[in-house]
């Protein structure tokens, strides 16, 4: 699969059993339909936050393509704040986030700050940018 963002190959990694494809040019990660919600404890923040996608109609950022369906997606409002935007494909099959976007919602949605999951991506991000 090509990453929707620079085109580069991208590879499969695995966390708590979630297979997701990272992109190592620019560090974006691509989220199958329904994986997103596997990285979320079960609590009301996580409802609260998958509550809060939107269209976001008013963004003016280039269209990716969806590495799946080769379609256009949408951009999508993350959080009541509209602080996030992220890609998300119209056809259902996924979410594409750019470098630490994934991280920030996680941790939105999540009561358990030290969860592994969020460990893992603080440290992955942290190591990319101290090597550069």
């Amino acid at each position: 699969m090509y990453c929707p963002s620079c085109k580069h190959p991208m590879i499969v990694l695995e966390f708590e059993k979630v297979e997701t494809d990272y992109c190592t040019n620019c560090e974006g990660i691509w989220l199958d339909s329904g994986e997103l919600e596997l990285f979320l404890e079960d609590s009301a923040a996580k409802e609260e936050l998958l509550n809060s996608f939107s269209e976001a109609l008013t963004i003016k950022e280039k269209k990716r393509k969806c590495p799946i369906c080769k379609k256009k997606m949408n951009k999508t409002f993350v959080s009541s704040d509209k602080d996030i935007v992220i890609d998300e494909c119209k056809n259902g099959h996924g979410l594409w986030f750019d470098k630490g976007e994934i991280l920030e919602i996680i941790k939105r949605g999540s009561i358990n700050k030290e969860n592994k999951i969020i460990r893992v991506l603080e440290d992955m991000y942290r190591k990319k940018t101290e090597g550069k």
